[in-house]
């Protein structure tokens, strides 16, 4: 197997596939544009992005590419699916939580909540029409993680199409599968101690997504995966969810939606959750190793 490494949307992006393959070269090229290009639409924090021309425009008719329109579209599903639980308006949220700057930029600041919590919710009253979007005015997207899932889709739908066998797309714990490929390992990392695997997993295709509020912390509680009930960081019993999914984009929205669900997540979907007293729920049919 062979593997290429970069970074993009703020995370380590791991991609890999099968060594001697003469259309890996190319296809790790693609992949690593996709990104780039994804991120300078879907990034909150570049005054530049296609993300933030909408955000500026809230209340108004905004036209948009017909990528933007598709994960937008995605994450109403994605809300609509949850109850409401995984929500593409927590920005503003997610701002008074103090994740205001990238999360390096966080970490070196290490301050705590700046506002109150602000209301989320308001996701039924967006509006899409062909190239059109339209979103409440006051009230600002953050489709950061469905975005990063979804690219991760493209990247290794993209790699497939360059010829590659099959890839394998690892972006900061979204990974998907294109192609036709081997039963591969992948771990799920112990949320309190990155270095020890908590279980293996055998996958050849399909998707994986995980959601931690240990990862992105920032202080005692705060952290970015927002209760949209409350406004504020989760305080569910679930510090760590990994979902299956057909594709990465779907994979967020339910790992999202699974922190916030607690334990009887384990009875909806196919994942593993790490429970805050140790316990790891797991309800993962694939061939899967403790």
């Amino acid at each position: 197997m062979t593997t290429h490494r970069f970074r993009a949307m703020g995370t380590s992006i791991e991609v890999q596939g099968p060594t001697g393959d003469p259309h890996l070269p190319r296809a790790f090229e693609r992949i690593v544009a996709r990104f780039e290009r994804e991120e300078e639409r879907f990034s909150r924090f570049r005054a530049t992005s296609e993300l933030s021309r909408v955000n500026a425009s809230s209340g108004r008719p905004t036209r948009v590419t017909s990528a933007f329109a598709e994960v937008l579209g995605l994450a109403l599903d994605g809300a609509a699916l949850t109850g409401s639980r995984f929500d593409p308006t927590v920005h503003d949220a997610l701002v008074a939580a103090g994740y205001d700057r990238t999360f390096d930029e966080v970490l070196a600041g290490a301050r705590g909540r700046l506002h109150p919590a602000v209301p989320c919710g308001r996701w039924k009253e967006i509006s899409i029409h062909d190239d059109v979007v339209e979103v409440p005015r006051g009230v600002h997207l953050d489709l950061g993680g469905i975005a990063k899932g979804w690219t991760a889709d493209r990247a290794a739908e993209g790699g497939v199409e360059a010829g590659a066998a099959w890839i394998l797309v690892n972006a900061g714990g979204d990974l998907r599968i294109g192609g036709d490929a081997p039963s591969i390992a992948v771990s799920v990392e112990d949320p309190e101690d990155p270095r020890r695997e908590l279980i293996s997993l055998e996958l050849s295709h399909g998707a994986l997504a995980t959601s931690s509020v240990v990862k992105r912390s920032w202080g005692d509680g705060e952290h970015h995966v927002i209760d949209p009930r409350t406004g504020l960081p989760s305080q569910s019993e679930v510090l760590q969810a990994t979902v299956w999914a057909e594709t990465c984009a779907v994979a967020e929205v339910l790992a999202t939606a699974s922190i916030l669900r607690g334990r009887s997540a384990a009875d909806l979907h196919q994942c593993i959750l790490v429970l805050r007293n140790d316990e790891a729920v797991i309800s993962m049919p694939v061939e899967a190793r403790v």
